[in-house]
């Protein structure tokens, strides 16, 4: 997922994109134990896309006045 597509979400639905994120890099480590996984470079993939999603989640954070926080 692109980092514009996710500033268009909610803080609530990218915090669900993130729990998702992590348990696919989770499955996906159990697949390299067992040889399972042939695409070695997916881990990586996701685990830029957790950062990315972590970043613009405290973006949004940030944003809030300190009142709503």
């Amino acid at each position: 997922m692109k980092a514009e597509e996710i500033r268009g979400l909610t803080a609530e639905r990218i915090q669900e994109q993130l729990d998702d994120a992590r348990e696919r890099l989770m499955r996906m480590r159990f697949q390299i134990a067992t040889g399972e996984l042939k695409d070695q470079n997916l881990p990586r993939q996701t685990r830029r896309e957790i950062a990315r999603l972590l970043t613009i989640l405290r973006q949004k954070q940030a944003e809030k006045p300190e009142g709503e926080a």
